[in-house]
């Protein structure tokens, strides 16, 4: 092919080199050449463009340049994806087709064929493709759309400006009703023609001058913009809202006379104006105030209207009423308005001057009327008589009308009464109305006769009679009141409803010409003698009562109020008033006095009045007594009484007292003390506890109360230690004061005594032996007690088990003895059980075997000082044998130990001396019996210590213990030295007699065991047995018995126990009463019933409080109701006990059990 040869090198190498052109086979032998040529072609941005270029050039290589710009030969272009070749390249077709031209597409263009073997390089004339771009927005000022307020007449500036474009658009202003083109073309308009936002863009803008009228409200104001690019021209536009006054308003005035107003009529004004943007604005106003503001519009025809409506009053007269029409936009206020011209009558017509005269005198009577408009004329009448009146004027009135005045004066006669005068007012504008006044005629003349009927005068009434009397009159104008008086003074009815009605006043009554009026009366003592007298004006009438009565009070003096037994009493009886006169006489009690009469006084009513007068000389049994004085009329045969009560003042005496009184703990009670004395005073009732200490007195948690001759003293949720002696003292202040002694018990269920949760007695086991349970409870009432062994009741018919049972007070023992104790029967547990009607309690007593002591517990330092150290513990059970403390000590830097025994064997307490100060010791306490001793392992038994130096302050004890050493011998204890003197003395005849003492020991310790009674001494005896367990083991240390506040085992040894008993009634004599004993005798520790168990009253003034409960003066004993053979008990629990010396029996050997 040609393409390929040689030639072409050259041509076809720059091409590769340039644009990479594409060689194109053409037909050697065509001539080169354009035979078609682009042309300058204008579109519009968006659409497509082509420039044809047609090439006769076989070979040549073809492609376009864009500004100088070489495209390249590929008809793709592959740079430009919107442009491409189109046409038969073979040909020779190379059109550049431009799709969706844009603004970047605006430049020159030619078509260039390349160099070729057959020709050189041909380049087409240079061709303009010009892009046109519309311009898509107008931005109108004022916005776009809107709707512009503006006043009619001002001018107003608009603007309008173009978006870019090419070329820059037109912009015409028009003024027109409605969209598309038309209207009216603004003539004020400028332009300006500004780069736009890109290279060939260009914007418009354009300003226009607009002077708005009435005529363009509601117009469009529309901005133009037109452009080659454009097929229609694009347009914004804002309406116009034009502002612009009212026209005039307009009053319709209804009716032909405009003006011309009657009072009283219903106005109705219609007020108009129409135009005006906005609407007008109404208002009425009267004289320029304001008087209605409410109208309507009517948009859609620019007509405001405003009705007013109003009642014309006759001041309205002259009144000017306007209506003004304005809006915002008004340079002044539109007015138009009417004057009122109003016809209004007279609203009164008065009378002036008195139409009530007596006869055959002259009335004198003025007419006035109220301002009318126009005038109205007078004219008097009487009855159908016209009168000719005196003098008439005319005045100036009221709202410029006028004032008419007839002045009549006349004689008036007897038959004028009754009619009517009347004054008339008329007018010719007023022909369909008459305006009177009227007034009755009153012609005064008095009555003819006067009289009154009832009971002739001088007859006797009885006071309580019905009487009536009647007064009458004839004739009169005004009517006759007839008014009754009684002594010169007006009667009328009592207002009280509750009181009787005595007196009955009627009212005036008529018949024709008769006027009557009645009086009806209850006779009493004050109508005797007295004047009833009728009165109708001046003339008047009269009549006279003569009335009988009993004594109208019956009255009795004293001279003394205060009476006492032995004075003398002058009592005087007046009678104050009666008619006839009456007889007086005196009784006391239905026995007739002997009286003497006094001289008569002056009494009311026009009676007779008496008195008399009685001594009497007075007792205490006159108190309350009724001394009667009667006034006995014989005529009127009645009596009447009057009695005056003897009160005689006498010193209070107790009644009744109920003692004793009883409750249950808890419960609430009062104590009732009844009296007779006189005067009975609120407070004369007072009370006190009888007790020995301040606090036993208090009457605190009671209340006080007294009713009358009752005094109460109330106790709520009783205490125990409420119980107790109570006093209740009267004084009602006459001396001597009452006093009265009751005693309280207060009931509870019983408590036993068991300060352990289990108490253990020990006895040999061997069935020789015999043990006796203590079981002691408080309660009240008595308390009956039962025993169990391991759960079962035990079987006191067996004789092998024997109760003994004691009451004392509020103290219960029960003493059950086991005779012939076997290790496998009686080694149990046994269970006492105290029951009254309240409730019951028990506690459990456990038998054991004799044994070792328990080592000591609780052992504590109570004083230390540099040279010594003050113990305390407590005993823990001694194994039913006689059980000795020792004392084991060492100082820690030393070595070696140090025994010092504790005497008396029973002491809880003890100082340990010859210590060094500043020294460090190890303190062990150890309890031993015939059996051994307890050891040192248990660490409630050992202390350990560190003595003060000389320079700390030491801590003394506030007591001194029989153990410790005296000063003269600080370095030996002086007890420790005798107690070990008597002990040598005692071990060389034990040595002697080793075997025969061991045996008897033995014997002894088997027999002697027993719990700790009373016996030791009277003030022990005297002890409350309440607090027993609690008083002895703090104060007696040689007992085994331990206090209730302890938590160790409760023991006792028990082998052939036998207690000892208080004496027998047979055995010991005591008084009844504690006249002799002194308080320093008596060792009550606080027993809850210790003032009950107290007699404060004389011998024999009270019973037992219960029948088997005595109470002595210092030693509570057992009565012998309480079992059946007293002796007996003595004889098997108390024969068998030998006499012992003190020390051949230890102490704690001899406690009692609990």
């Amino acid at each position: 092919m040609a393409l390929r040869t040689p030639s072409r090198a050259p041509l076809l190498l720059m091409g590769l080199l340039t644009t990479g052109l594409a060689q194109l086979p053409l037909p050697a032998s065509a001539p080169r050449g354009f035979w078609a040529l682009p042309e300058n072609l204008t579109v519009v941005e968006g659409a497509a463009a082509e420039l044809r270029c047609g090439v006769s050039a076989p070979g040549s290589a073809v492609q376009w340049a864009k500004d100088g710009l070489l495209l390249g030969p590929d008809p793709r272009i592959p740079r430009f994806p919107r442009y491409h070749l189109e046409g038969d390249p073979s040909r020779g077709e190379f059109h550049l087709h431009i799709e969706a031209c844009d603004l970047s597409d605006d430049a020159e263009y030619e078509c260039q064929v390349g160099r070729s073997e057959t020709g050189p390089e041909l380049v087409s004339p240079r061709v303009i493709l010009s892009i046109l771009v519309p311009p898509k927005v107008l931005q109108l000022t004022p916005e776009a759309g809107s709707t512009v307020t503006w006043v009619a007449g001002q001018e107003y500036v608009v603007s309008c400006v173009s978006g870019d474009a090419k070329p820059a658009p037109d912009i015409t202003f028009l003024q027109t009703l409605l969209l598309p083109p038309g209207g009216q073309t603004v003539s004020d308009t400028s332009a300006n023609v500004n780069a736009g936002s890109q290279e060939k863009l260009f914007t418009t803008e354009a300003t226009a001058r607009v002077t708005p009228q009435s005529s363009d409200n509601g117009q469009l104001l529309v901005c133009e913009a037109s452009s080659p690019a454009l097929d229609t021209p694009i347009r914004v536009s804002v309406t116009m809202n034009v502002l612009f006054p009212p026209g005039p308003p307009v009053i319709e005035w209804p009716g032909l006379d405009e003006g011309h107003v009657r009072a009283g009529q219903s106005l109705e004004l219609l007020c108009v104006a129409r135009g005006g943007n906005p609407p007008a604005t109404l208002q009425w106003l009267k004289n320029g105030q304001p008087m209605s503001t409410a109208w309507g519009t009517e948009h859609a025809e620019a007509v405001a209207r405003s009705m007013l409506v109003m009642t014309v009053q006759p001041e309205d007269h002259g009144a000017r009423l306007s209506c003004e029409a304005q809006n915002s936009v008004s340079t002044g206020i539109q007015e138009r308005g009417v004057t009122l011209q109003v016809t209004f009558p007279p609203s009164a017509i008065t009378i002036l001057g008195s139409a009530s005269q007596s006869e055959n005198k002259n009335v004198s009577l003025s007419c006035i009327t109220k301002s009318s408009r126009p005038r109205v004329l007078l004219r008097w009448w009487l009855g159908w008589r016209q009168l000719v009146p005196t003098e008439e004027m005319v005045m100036d009135g009221l709202h410029g009308g006028h004032i008419s005045m007839s002045n009549l004066t006349f004689l008036v006669r007897r038959e004028d009464n009754g009619l009517t005068l009347t004054c008339e007012a008329f007018s010719e504008a007023f022909t369909k109305e008459t305006f009177k006044k009227s007034l009755t005629l009153n012609v005064k003349y008095p009555a003819q006769k006067l009289w009154i009927e009832g009971p002739p005068e001088g007859q006797r009434l009885r006071a309580g009679t019905r009487v009536r009397l009647v007064c009458l009159a004839i004739g009169g104008n005004p009517e006759p009141s007839l008014t009754w008086l009684k002594d010169s003074r007006t009667v009328t009815e009592p207002r009280p409803p509750q009181e009787p009605r005595r007196v009955q006043l009627g009212s005036l009554e008529k018949s024709g010409s008769t006027f009557s009026r009645e009086l009806v009366l209850i006779t009493g003592p004050s109508d005797n003698q007295a004047k009833f007298t009728c009165k109708a004006g001046q003339l008047s009438a009269s009549t006279q009562l003569v009335v009988q009565f009993p004594p109208t009070n019956v009255t009795i003096l004293a001279n003394a109020t205060a009476l006492r037994p032995g004075d003398a009493l002058n009592l005087t009886c007046i009678s104050i008033s009666s008619n006839p006169p009456v007889n007086l006489s005196w009784d006391k009690e239905g026995e007739r006095l002997e009286s003497v009469a006094t001289p008569p006084r002056s009494a009311p009513f026009k009676g007779s009045a008496a008195a008399r007068s009685v001594l009497l000389r007075l007792s205490s049994r006159d108190h309350g007594h009724r001394v009667t004085c009667q006034a006995h009329s014989p005529e009127l045969r009645e009596t009447m009484s009057a009695f005056y009560r003897l009160n005689v003042l006498y010193a209070p005496t107790i009644r009744a007292l109920q003692d004793p009184t009883e409750v249950n703990i808890g419960g609430s009670v009062d104590i009732v003390c009844t009296v007779d004395a006189n005067p009975i005073l609120p407070e004369m009732f007072s009370w006190e506890r009888l007790g020995e200490e301040e606090e036993d007195q208090s009457l605190e948690d009671m209340e006080k109360m007294s009713k009358g001759a009752t005094g109460l003293l109330q106790i709520h949720h009783a205490k125990l230690a409420q119980a107790g002696a109570y006093q209740c003292i009267v004084d009602n202040g006459v001396a001597p004061p009452a006093r009265g002694l009751v005693r309280l018990v207060v009931r509870f269920p019983p408590q036993v005594e068991h300060p352990t949760p289990l108490t253990k007695v020990a006895a040999a086991g061997d069935s020789t032996s015999s043990a006796t349970l203590h079981c002691r409870a408080r309660g009240v009432p008595n308390i009956i007690f039962t025993w169990t062994k391991n759960g079962v009741p035990l079987d006191l018919q067996d004789p092998r088990y024997t109760e003994h049972t004691y009451h004392q007070g509020g103290v219960h023992s029960s003493l059950l003895t086991i005779a012939n104790v076997s290790a496998a029967q009686d080694y149990a547990l046994f269970t006492c059980t105290a029951t009254n009607t309240l409730g019951s309690d028990h506690t459990n007593i456990q038998l054991v075997s004799i044994s070792r002591p328990d080592p000591p517990t609780g052992l504590k330092v109570v004083s230390m000082t540099p040279y010594s150290v003050g113990l305390e513990w407590k005993p823990g059970f001694d194994g039913g044998l006689p059980q000795r403390f020792q004392i084991r000590y060492e100082a820690l830097e030393t070595s070696g130990f140090l025994y010092v025994d504790i005497l008396p064997p029973e002491a809880t307490t003890f100082t340990l001396t010859g210590l060094q100060p500043s020294t460090r010791y190890r303190v062990w306490l150890l309890a031993s019996n015939a059996l051994g001793d307890s050891g040192v392992t248990d660490k409630g038994s050992q202390i350990t210590i560190t003595t003060p130096g000389l320079d700390k302050p030491s801590g003394e004890p506030d007591y001194q213990l029989p153990t410790e050493q005296p000063e003269g011998l600080p370095g030996l204890p002086l007890l420790p030295v005798l107690f070990a003197v008597g002990g040598l003395l005692l071990l060389s005849n034990i040595s002697c007699v080793g075997g025969f003492l061991w045996r008897r020991r033995l014997r002894r310790l088997a027999e002697g065991i027993s719990e700790k009674t009373e016996a030791g001494s009277e003030e022990d005896r005297v002890k409350n047995e309440y607090e027993d367990s609690q008083w002895t083991g703090d104060r007696d240390t040689r007992s085994s018995t331990v206090s209730t506040m302890d938590v160790e085992p409760y023991y006792h040894s028990m082998k052939n126990f036998s207690p000892q008993l208080p004496p027998t009634l047979e055995e010991v004599s005591y008084p009844r009463g504690f006249t002799h004993l002194e308080e320093e005798d008596m060792a009550f520790p606080g027993h809850l019933y210790d003032e009950v168990e107290r007699l404060y009253a004389p011998t024999g003034a009270w019973g037992p409080l219960y029948d088997e409960v005595p109470m002595g003066p210092c030693d509570p004993c057992w009565p012998g109701e309480m079992y059946e053979d007293s002796r007996g008990v003595y004889d098997r629990v108390a024969g068998d006990l030998d006499p012992m010396e003190p020390d051949s029996l230890p102490f704690e050997l001899r406690g009692h059990l609990v």
